[in-house]
This record gives C-alpha cells, sequence and structure tokens, in this order.
C-alpha cells in the first residue's frame, strides 16, 4: 500500500538491517505464543510504540474468515494505556477489515484534540492460510512505505513461523494419540500379579518415541512382563514400536522362554529390514512357584523392592539390540518373595545429562521407598524421587507384584 505522509517511492523495501533482525529474532521455536511476543517486541524495535498481536483458532478453516471473526489476544507490547485506547477508538474494525482484505491497513485516529495516533493492521497470512492480525500504533507522522513494509515482512514471516507451529503441534498430538492408545491398555496379566504402569512423555517440543510396555498370558497361571524401547523418536518411532509389539505377541503365544522369545523376535526384525533397532526386557513370572526368568536385549536391568522399601539392581545376561540379527540371548532365573516388587523401565527413568549410567542405576537401586507401600504408592514415590516428571527422554515403567493367595 502507499505510505499517507512518507517520504520514501511507493514500493520503497524494507531496510536490510530491519530484516536481518526480524529473520533472527522471530520464529526462533515451536511456540506460537513466543513467536507472537517476538513479533510485537521486533514492531516495537522498529517504529512502533505499541503493538499486539490477535490469532484465529486453529479450527478456522482456510479462506476469507466469517464476519467478526473470534480472535484471541496473544501478545502484546508497549504501554497498556495506549493499547487499550487504540481499541477502545476503533482498532477492532480495521482489524476485521485488514482479515476481510487480506492486506495491510493503515489510518490515523482522532482523538479529539489530542496526539494523532496511526494504527496499522496486517494479516497473518501464509501459504493460503490466514491466522491472525498484527495491530500496530504509534504517534505521530503517518507509517511511510517502507516503515509499511516492515512490518508487513515481519508479519509475513511470523505467520510462516506460525503454520509451522501448528503443523508440529498437530502432528505431536497425532503421535501422543498414537502412542496412548497403544499404552492404554496393556495385556491383562493373571489375576495372581498386581501391576502398575506409568508413561511419560518426554518435556518441551520433543515428540514422544517408541517407549513401551506389554503383558502376555500364558498357561499355568504365568505372565510375560515386556519393557522396550524403539530407537529415535516421532510417528517413525512410534509405528515401529507397535510393529515390536505385535511380533512379540505373536511370538510369546508359543509359550517359549524369554531368551527364545527375544532370538526369533530378533530374527523376524532382521529380515524385515525396516524397522529400527530396538531394546527390550523380558520376564517371565510364576507366582505359584514365586520365580521368575529373565532375558535383556541391550536393555537396562530391572530394580526389585523389598517390602521394607529397599531395593536391588539385578545382575542379568544382556544381549544385543533386537533388529542386528547377532542373537545371543539367555534367561536368568530369579526368586521373588510375596512382598517384592519388581520394576522395569526405560532409560528416561534414571539417564541424566553428562552422568554415568552405573551412578544412574545405583541412585534408583538407593531410593529408600515406604514400607508397606501398595504397588501404585510405590510406582508414584519412585517417579517422585527421581523427578521423572522433568526427564529429558521418554519414560515408560511397569511395576509388579505377585498377589498373595487367599488362605483357607
Amino acid at each position: 500500500m502507499s505510505g499517507r505522509g512518507g517520504e520514501e517511492p511507493p514500493g520503497a523495501r524494507a531496510p536490510l538491517d530491519a530484516v536481518e533482525d526480524a529473520i533472527e529474532s522471530i520464529g526462533t521455536g515451536l511456540d506460537e505464543r513466543t513467536t507472537c511476543e517476538e513479533l510485537a517486541a521486533f514492531v516495537c524495535r522498529h517504529g512502533c510504540d505499541a503493538a499486539a498481536v490477535d490469532l484465529l483458532p486453529e479450527d478456522i478453516p482456510a479462506g476469507p474468515p466469517a464476519p467478526g471473526p473470534p480472535l484471541s489476544r496473544i501478545a502484546a507490547a508497549g504501554p497498556g494505556e495506549l493499547l487499550r485506547s487504540w481499541s477502545a477508538q476503533g482498532a477492532r474494525p480495521l482489524t476485521v477489515r485488514a482479515l476481510d482484505e487480506g492486506r495491510p491497513i493503515a489510518a490515523t485516529l482522532d482523538l479529539s484534540g489530542r496526539v494523532a495516533r496511526q494504527i496499522i493492521t496486517v494479516p497473518l497470512s501464509a501459504h493460503g492460510r490466514l491466522y491472525g492480525v498484527l495491530v500496530a500504533v504509534r504517534h505521530g507522522p503517518a507509517f511511510t512505505d517502507r516503515e509499511t513494509s516492515t512490518v508487513h515482512r515481519a508479519a509475513r514471516l511470523a505467520a510462516v513461523h506460525l503454520g509451522h507451529a501448528r503443523r508440529h503441534n498437530a502432528l505431536r498430538g497425532t503421535v501422543l494419540d498414537l502412542q496412548r492408545a497403544l499404552l492404554a491398555e496393556p495385556g491383562r496379566p493373571h489375576p495372581n500379579l498386581t501391576l502398575a504402569t506409568r508413561y511419560l512423555p518426554a518435556g518441551g517440543g520433543t515428540l514422544v518415541g517408541g517407549d513401551w510396555f506389554e503383558t502376555v498370558r500364558l498357561h499355568f497361571g504365568r505372565t510375560l512382563l515386556v519393557v522396550g524401547d524403539v530407537m529415535g523418536h516421532g510417528l517413525d518411532a512410534a509405528v515401529d514400536m507397535n510393529a515390536y509389539r505385535s511380533m512379540l505377541r505373536y511370538v510369546a503365544s508359543t509359550d517359549l522362554p524369554p531368551h527364545r522369545v527375544l532370538r526369533r523376535l530378533d530374527a523376524a526384525v532382521s529380515d524385515d529390514g525396516t524397522r529400527r533397532p530396538a531394546t527390550c526386557l523380558l520376564v517371565q513370572v510364576d507366582p505359584a512357584r514365586g520365580t521368575a526368568l529373565l532375558a535383556g536385549a541391550s536393555h537396562l536391568p530391572p530394580v526389585v523392592f523389598a517390602g521394607d522399601g529397599t531395593g536391588e539392581l539385578l545382575d542379568m545376561p544382556v544381549g544385543p539390540p533386537l533388529g542386528t540379527g547377532v542373537g545371543g540371548y539367555t534367561s536368568t532365573a530369579l526368586t521373588l518373595a510375596p512382598d517384592d516388587t519388581l520394576v522395569m523401565f526405560t532409560d528416561g527413568l534414571v539417564e541424566r545429562r553428562g552422568e554415568d549410567i552405573d551412578v544412574s542405576l545405583a541412585r534408583l537401586a538407593g531410593l529408600r521407598l515406604p514400607p508397606g507401600a501398595s504397588v501404585d504408592e510405590l510406582l508414584d514415590g519412585l517417579l517422585v524421587r527421581l523427578d521423572a516428571h522433568r526427564a529429558e527422554d521418554d519414560v515408560a515403567v511397569l511395576a509388579a507384584r505377585i498377589r498373595p493367595r487367599p488362605e483357607g
């Protein structure tokens, strides 16, 4: 558009230093609120006294907005009094008009004898999608062509980043929904086992990975407990996790000992050749005998917490990751007391940046949990003590205890 009081010729471009500032300071992350705050701050650094960013809901369809679109104020910069005054003096009609016309709209507000205020409203649109509107205001002269161009380019850049953020959130939501569906209902163990599970996705912008757990009922009251971790993050890892889980259910149904289940699973994944490697821990529990057989594929060993709340890290042989085709898995036996709680987990529970894994495992085994706690109480206390809700990686944990037989 043409500036109303400008000195530059029509079509003047934004100065290079402003463009560089916009590129470096707008869209530094995948959070849309942060992007809006960065846009408002940029505008206030480049000739405006105050700015605000209003967004449309994510479910608004592409194309022209409906009359009176439902905008929400996401970010603002500058004096609050100035923001309130321009809203009261007609910025809303200008905002709706800018959205309708899809271009910057500049205007001068006459504040009844006080210093005139200049307003420019710019739609936030990119790739055929409208995300909201930027409103900027200042005292004094009208916006020049160059200033209008600077604001417009910054709004366009912010809109591109808003599109990335919303697509990222949609993908992350899909992955989370998929993994929650997969983890929501692991197979039911036999009634002679008490079971508790927790899954905590990593915080921040990191997509969920391939952490999972499972239980498979076997003959003669035995149950196979499983915890695994597909390497990587995101939708591909979650899809591979589902494939591992399906294959394991099939192989485990043959009622083989854990090390032979791992051998067959490793061979099947290796022959397929399309799946990512994975770690896995299997524990076949026989409550009637108070025993268990354990086998691992490059997975961290479990911990057993006794009835008095003390823990012990189990020493067991560990074979290579699944999918390598190397094999070499063996089982080891374990005796479980009625008040012992077996805890299986993925590495996100214990690993800390820059810390040796042996130190991390020793911290877990060294915990002193409340004596006589239920399986759920023990698991919740463990997560709190290890600050697992702020872990840098996904956390999957499964805890099991033999259910006492009723007397009489």
